[in-house]
């Protein structure tokens, strides 16, 4: 199959609720990601401004937008995004509640992006599930909607029908996700370098509740420390390689760590492998058994259990849809 080919059937509309008060920069995130696709001759991804009636809105920073769509819209959308909501938190209206019920129940993936969760949970699609919004947001949604767990330590969540992201600029990490879950890791990182954006962040929002964070330096212990890491992924690395690498006791390694990536060390490790495993996977013929042992997953089994509770696919499969050798 061609590249033309590949990306005919690869065509996507990709609808955004567009509502008066929402800012500039939430709608235009996921315009800016999903657009560079098709830019970037990835896919023919398209986005589409709707809202409860056809007109326009005007933008929290007073623009006014004109030609913006209709409720009928999104009823065809391969994906529905809310990429914020309203400042008042208010209950969503019942056209934009029948898009979103209507949309996921044929099957279109929901993103509700930042504030956006929270007309997702009103709409019943976040029941049971873990999610995460904008931190300043969790208290009112979570006494809103005490059957939604919230979960502080994620920038995204995605149960595949649903996705959830944290405060303002994680959208853009999310979009990006959505961008590698479909077209694979190196259509993702080709849209992260065109957009000079980090191809995927580590830890959550929690670092940013109620202190900042001090700046990382390339100086920092740990920074260089991630930088040595990466070189040797094939190589064990357990909890006291790394702390001695550092030069920092077990305890304060951790602990820094953790400040510095917003996760532990193994699930650090465990996620760059998986990054360099698909890469290998997208870019060379190397078998199962060489690329567990490059990246350091000693064996295919290990590999494949990795790769599965990560992605929901095999290696194999994942190999299948994403060979960029022969785009």
């Amino acid at each position: 199959m061609d590249s033309g080919q590949k990306y005919e059937r690869a065509k996507m509309r990709i609808a955004v609720y567009a509502f008066d008060g929402v800012t500039m920069f939430h709608l235009s995130v996921p315009q800016m990601v999903f657009d560079e696709v098709a830019r970037q001759g990835l896919a023919g991804w398209t986005t589409v401004l709707f809202s409860d009636q056809e007109g326009g809105i005007t933008t929290a920073e007073g623009y006014r937008l004109g030609e913006v769509e209709g409720p009928a819209a999104a009823k065809e959308a391969d994906i529905v995004v809310v990429p914020s909501w309203f400042d008042d938190g208010r209950m969503l209206s019942g056209a934009l509640r029948q898009v979103l019920q209507g949309a996921h129940g044929r099957g279109a993936p929901i993103l509700g992006l930042c504030l956006g969760a929270i007309p997702v949970a009103d709409a019943g699609l976040l029941a049971g599930r873990r999610a995460v919004t904008h931190w300043q947001a969790f208290d009112s949604l979570a006494a809103r909607h005490p059957d939604v767990p919230l979960d502080q330590s994620v920038l995204y969540i995605d149960h595949g029908d649903v996705l959830t992201s944290a405060g303002t600029a994680s959208a853009l990490d999310a979009c990006l996700h959505v961008v590698r879950a479909r077209l694979g890791a190196e259509a993702a990182n080709q849209v992260a370098r065109s957009l000079v954006i980090a191809p995927h962040r580590e830890g959550g929002q929690a670092q940013y509740i109620e202190h900042p964070v001090p700046q990382r330096s390339s100086d920092d212990p740990i920074s260089r420390l991630l930088e040595w890491s990466l070189a040797r992924l094939g190589e064990p690395l357990t909890i006291d390689r790394l702390a001695a690498q550092a030069h920092l006791s077990r305890r304060t390694f951790v602990r820094a760590f953790r400040a510095a990536t917003g996760t532990t060390p193994a699930a650090w490790i465990r996620a760059r492998r998986l990054d360099a495993a698909r890469r290998l996977l997208e870019t060379t013929d190397l078998s199962i058994e060489q690329i567990s042992a490059d990246c350091g997953f000693g064996n295919a089994v290990t590999l494949r259990q990795n790769f599965a509770a990560a992605f929901s696919t095999t290696p194999t499969d994942y190999r299948r849809r994403f060979d960029a050798r022969h785009a």
